[in-house]
């Protein structure tokens, strides 16, 4: 079992379960869990488990909100030789 797994399983359980059961109230694109889940599949787990507890700091009433992704694809050059 990659070691991802074990903190996203939580979190995918979450989504599923216990998240349609409450009104949708993100401030931030992706929501938080989804960041998290993101943050995970792109990053070593004490980063990740950072960059999710960083956010979950910022996702106040006093936040601005707006998109936030947990990563960045890196962009390709196309055209150049």
């Amino acid at each position: 079992m990659r070691i991802h797994k074990i903190f996203t399983t939580p979190i995918t359980a979450y989504q599923k379960f216990i998240s349609p059961l409450i009104p949708a109230r993100c401030k931030y694109y992706p929501s938080c869990s989804q960041y998290a889940v993101d943050a995970f599949s792109h990053y070593n787990p004490i980063t990740a488990l950072t960059k999710s507890l960083w956010r979950l700091v910022r996702c106040n009433p006093w936040s601005h909100g707006g998109v936030d992704y947990a990563f960045t694809p890196h962009k390709t050059l196309t055209g150049v030789n």
